[in-house]
């Protein structure tokens, strides 16, 4: 495929302006549900208002909940308009809600009970969270990020219960009995499991689990060494026809990169299968796919399953000698029109005019980018604003 077609100019609409940072789905949804909030300060008890927030905060990331709002979403079928399935597939934008709810709950929390010591305690730890979840920290301290939102989060539950019994507040303890079980529903299903794991080169391991789960295309696994510590999540690679699946993990860090070079014989998982971006494929009649280096690993089951034509294009470093010739013809045998750029043999490719070009050769509706959170938010954007469907994770998890 030559790259001789060049990209229009971007739109300057103000639907098309809307399109970039920060007007995205995830923050209109933050700022929805904080004017909700401020719409409701006349009128609103804070005790309701904290449980309604608090609710909505941990009940939109579970993942039984989070598998729902894709299902629902992409139950709309592919000859409705494309507007409508563009915005169905902004669905993965969710955590917005998420964002937003915890935001108010902390912001009305001082006013419940103000003369109880405990609020206090509890607003101080509600408050570290959502520093530590900031983006610039939680990018450079991302295990003090985890963490805190996992041993702070247990804690705030304790003492939002102490409090509601402090307060005599019988519907806060039912509210939190239902966001409880819901925090620890996931935990209900962690167990140790054997791994056999592939090395095709230093760069990579090929993870395979065979403990009676397979899960569907597009949905992601939690991953672990030490369960109370550290949780990875990685997409799913299920092989059609064949039971277990595979995850596609690069040296990425401190925790792949001792992965790969400590081969270890069992892992933990939790939870079950969660449904991520590329579950969205099926709203489209044709999709482009658009991975650089691992981040082939999402892409490769909807390649395989083929249940939505597809086109990809992967841009990495020596494929057949850093993924090994045996996920490069798996990849071909279902793909035989891929795109694979070669980085070290051709350079750096320009990734947003090769993927323009696959969309308008392919007939695409859309495009999937599963890349680096750069490279992602690049390509998506930028063809956006050109009134092409594009999606790709938003790393707010």
């Amino acid at each position: 495929m030559t790259t001789q077609l060049s990209l229009p100019a971007p739109g300057r609409s103000l639907r098309a302006r809307a399109k970039r940072r920060p007007f995205t789905h995830h923050n209109r949804l933050a700022a929805a549900v904080v004017l909700v909030n401020v719409a409701s300060i006349p009128i609103a008890d804070p005790s309701s208002m904290v449980l309604a927030n608090f609710a909505l905060a941990v009940l939109i990331r579970q993942q039984y909940v989070i598998n729902l709002l894709f299902w629902l979403a992409t139950r709309v079928p592919t000859h409705w308009p494309l507007r409508i399935r563009w915005t169905m597939g902004k669905v993965y934008h969710f955590g917005g809600l998420h964002v937003g709810a915890s935001i108010c709950a902390t912001a009305w929390f001082p006013f419940t009970a103000p003369s109880l010591a405990l609020t206090w305690v509890i607003l101080a730890l509600l408050l570290a969270m959502i520093v530590l979840a900031l983006p610039v920290l939680r990018a450079r301290q991302h295990n003090w990020f985890e963490r805190a939102h996992r041993f702070g989060g247990w804690s705030v539950l304790v003492l939002f219960a102490l409090h509601a019994a402090a307060t005599a507040s019988t519907a806060s303890l039912w509210v939190l009995a239902v966001v409880t079980f819901s925090v620890l529903l996931p935990w209900l299903r962690l167990r140790r499991v054997p791994v056999r794991i592939d090395r095709p080169s230093r760069h990579v391991a090929l993870v395979r689990f065979g403990y009676g789960v397979t899960p569907f295309a597009g949905s992601s696994t939690a991953v672990s060494r030490n369960p109370l510590l550290e949780w990875h999540s990685f997409a799913n690679v299920p092989t059609p026809g064949q039971p277990g699946f595979r995850l596609t993990i690069s040296r990425a860090g401190d925790w792949t990169g001792a992965l790969i070079d400590d081969v270890p014989p069992y892992l933990w998982v939790k939870g079950i299968p969660t449904a991520g971006v590329g579950n969205i494929d099926k709203l489209f009649r044709k999709v482009v796919w658009v991975a650089t280096g691992s981040g082939i690993g999402p892409c490769l089951p909807h390649l395989l399953s083929a249940e939505t034509p597809s086109l990809l294009v992967w841009s990495t470093r020596h494929p057949r000698q850093t993924y090994g010739d045996a996920l490069v013809d798996e990849i071909l045998a279902v793909q035989p029109d891929a795109v694979i750029w070669d980085t070290d043999a051709a350079g750096k490719p320009d990734l947003l005019a090769l993927t323009y070009q696959a969309y308008l050769q392919s007939g695409a509706e859309a495009v999937i980018c599963i890349s680096n959170k750069s490279t992602t938010w690049h390509i998506v954007e930028e063809l956006e604003l050109r009134g092409i469907p594009a999606f790709g994770a938003i790393w707010d998890s």
